[in-house]
């Protein structure tokens, strides 16, 4: 299944870190990139592995990736996990070898997950039979999907970041990008990465423009070209669904309403919101926390007066590893206490 599989080392605090990547057929005509990053002897195999994706119009690069301190991915396995990233078809590295272009948050959900979830557990190093996950932003949505339409289950905590469900509240900017589903389908978006690194230093005179995003003031603006690699053209099919979803509120699919679905799922759940995100409202990032079924499920606000955190600030400001990451971490560990949530 897998192929091309190539390793390369980074040092983290002079812990070596492994980093393996694979490719897994979809058996729909893609080819998924899957990323392993572990520290062998700080390994703890009797963890679940720990998946991270990311999400709309964005692929794993920034996971492995931080330009002041650890990135997500070398921070958690600092913290013992065995961890994974994926991009899904038309993220990132992924390859498409004969399937079309035509992607429906179903296709990521249902087959894409199914098919990462499969593969990490056939190759892990660890003793687990489900996978915890980490879904940023549409990632989380992604999970959620996954959750309500998949019947057996093989993830185990899940953790949203910023991720929507329910549109209780809508930005301005989605709003207006959502008057007209049918017109985003017959309109490509097109080197999209570019035009972002060509606008780069108007973000960093202006910062405030992107504010309803993230704070440039918060993160190494000297790096920002580099970080810019986490932008990917948003597909046309997806934007379409995406802005049929804004205007319902509720996401359907197949028929079936997913925050209703998810009212059966008893996993141990995690919902983080950036107490600036101008892009996903809290009544809205929180709509998931409110119907699921979990004994445990807690919410995480993060971000202070001084220390504002937008959406992407989650993931890239200079204070995520400690206002984000390692309170994740804690709480992920916190699972194998038996403790009972609030």
């Amino acid at each position: 299944m897998a192929k091309n599989r190539t390793i390369k080392h980074s040092f983290l605090n002079k812990v070596l870190v492994e980093k393996e990547k694979s490719y897994v057929s979809n058996r729909e005509g893609w080819r998924l990139e899957v990323k392993r990053s572990s520290i062998s002897e700080k390994l703890n195999k009797k963890r679940r592995p720990l998946l991270i994706l990311p999400g709309y119009g964005m692929n794993s690069f920034i996971f492995g990736y931080h330009p002041t301190g650890l990135a997500m991915e070398d921070f958690f396995a600092h913290e013992g996990f065995e961890v994974w990233s994926a991009n899904l078809r038309g993220q990132g590295g992924s390859k498409k070898i004969q399937g079309d272009s035509h992607i429906t948050l179903k296709d990521f959900g249902v087959t894409d997950l199914s098919v990462v979830l499969h593969y990490i557990l056939q190759h892990t190093h660890t003793k687990a039979q489900k996978v915890d996950v980490i879904g940023c932003s549409l990632g989380g949505t992604i999970a959620y999907v996954y959750l309500a339409l998949v019947k057996k289950n093989l993830l185990g905590s899940v953790v949203a970041m910023g991720a929507p469900l329910r549109w209780e509240k809508k930005p301005l900017i989605l709003e207006i990008m959502s008057k007209s589903p049918t017109l985003l389908r017959y309109l490509p978006f097109r080197n999209v990465r570019r035009i972002a690194k060509m606008l780069a230093p108007l973000i960093v005179r202006f910062p405030s423009i992107i504010h309803l995003y993230l704070h440039p003031e918060f993160i190494s603006q000297e790096h920002i070209d580099v970080m810019l690699e986490v932008v990917d053209d948003p597909n046309r099919f997806l934007n379409e669904e995406i802005a049929q979803w804004v205007n319902n509120k509720d996401l359907m699919i197949d028929g079936k309403n997913i925050i209703q679905e998810l009212r059966r799922v008893t996993n141990p759940f995690l919902c983080l919101i950036g107490n600036s995100d101008g892009i996903v409202p809290s009544d809205t990032a929180l709509s998931a926390y409110e119907v699921m079924g979990s004994e445990m499920k807690d919410i995480l606000v993060v971000g202070d007066d001084h220390v504002k955190f937008a959406h992407a600030d989650m993931f890239v400001s200079d204070y995520a590893q400690e206002m984000v990451f390692l309170p994740v971490a804690q709480w992920l560990k916190r699972q194998y206490s038996g403790r009972t949530s609030k």
